[in-house]
């Protein structure tokens, strides 16, 4: 598949890209798709939900009557989870989330997402471009002009760049990502994939390597 490579005022720059057919070009696999998409989403948590049980209620422990003849259930103390402010009965502890996926399921995930892209023709390639300032209102211009504005875009830069990531910080809908951070959920959760010239090199360098 072949793209041509605009420059960020919109205009062709003459020169065209071949998306390599084992990263843009796969068949794509939906239930890998699920299971990187689970997996990643599932990394984001914290697992840090607690709550106290009876043994960490700071209440006295005293029976509050005695164990028969009182006409009532039997209570030990105030701990109890039926009382109000006393423990919680089997609540939420700190637990890990994380899940692992072999390097290859996630690598065909990542593919068939990209390669859903390509299809959709949803893939923009622009040529390499510096800021010299964060500027919120030049980035929105350079996507207005690639017609990759009003909608969720995924930007991938080859390599960090403090200015172009600030300036896109307060837009919503985008986010800007190195191709070292691409990822299937964040493919995924775009309308629209903008390219930097020379990510799909390293992209298919990987694949080949």
């Amino acid at each position: 598949m072949e793209l041509k490579v605009l420059k960020i005022d919109g205009t062709e720059s003459g020169k065209t890209v071949t998306l390599d057919e084992k990263v843009f070009g796969v068949t794509p696999n939906d239930h890998a798709i699920y299971l990187d998409v689970v997996q990643y989403l599932a990394n984001q948590r914290q697992g840090t939900a607690k709550t106290k049980d009876r043994s960490e209620v700071a209440y006295s422990t005293k029976k509050l009557g005695r164990q028969k003849g009182g006409g009532g259930a039997r209570h030990g103390s105030l701990k109890a989870g039926i009382f109000v402010g006393g423990g919680n009965i089997h609540g939420p502890k700190p637990r890990t989330y994380t899940t692992k996926l072999n390097k290859k399921l996630k690598a065909l995930a990542r593919y068939s997402a990209l390669s859903y892209k390509a299809q959709e023709n949803a893939i923009t390639v622009v040529e390499p471009f510096t800021m010299d300032a964060p500027k919120t209102k030049d980035f929105l211009a350079i996507l207005n002009n690639i017609k990759a504005g009003n909608r969720k875009v995924l930007f991938v830069l080859p390599e960090n760049s403090n200015n172009i990531f600030l300036s896109s910080r307060n837009l919503p809908e985008v986010s800007v990502i190195t191709v070292d951070e691409i990822n299937t959920y964040a493919i995924m959760n775009a309308y629209a994939l903008v390219l930097v010239d020379g990510v799909q090199d390293t992209l298919a360098s990987r694949a080949n390597s």
